[in-house]
């Protein structure tokens, strides 16, 4: 029996999804939102491995390790604070989600940058905070 409800099932496990996202071109406002999730879930993947290469170069010093993730702590509750301001002409709209996960995904990639920023500091930068390597 078991196996008689596997092979039922057979064709769903398979089947592409019948609506693939296509950001580009996105023309609902389900798929804006959609997208802006996925935007924002790339640049916080990037940030995350950013903040990690930081962290793994600040091993020998943990009050630079602690001052960082006070100040990222900092970061997001601005982040997370200004684009909720930032989206608050439109809070219970369809179209919150796209604003502010739009705001959300500048500020992450400002925030990237900085980040990149940080590891490009040459040895004996007395302005960076992050030792080069």
């Amino acid at each position: 029996m078991h196996v008689r409800i596997l092979l039922a099932l057979t064709p769903f496990l398979f089947t592409p999804p019948a609506h693939a996202l296509d950001c580009d071109n996105a023309t609902t406002q389900a798929d804006m939102n959609q997208c802006a999730a996925v935007q924002h879930a790339a640049a916080d993947k990037e940030l995350n491995a950013l903040y990690q290469q930081i962290t793994a170069r600040l091993k020998g010093n943990p009050d630079s390790k602690k001052l960082l993730l006070s100040a990222q702590r900092a970061w997001l509750a601005f982040r997370d604070a200004e684009c909720k301001f930032s989206a608050s002409g439109v809070e219970g709209g369809s179209v919150y989600p796209l604003i502010y996960g739009n705001c959300v995904t500048e500020l992450t990639k400002a925030r990237v940058e900085t980040f990149k920023t940080y590891l490009k500091c040459q040895e004996g930068d007395l302005g960076c905070p992050v030792p080069g390597v």
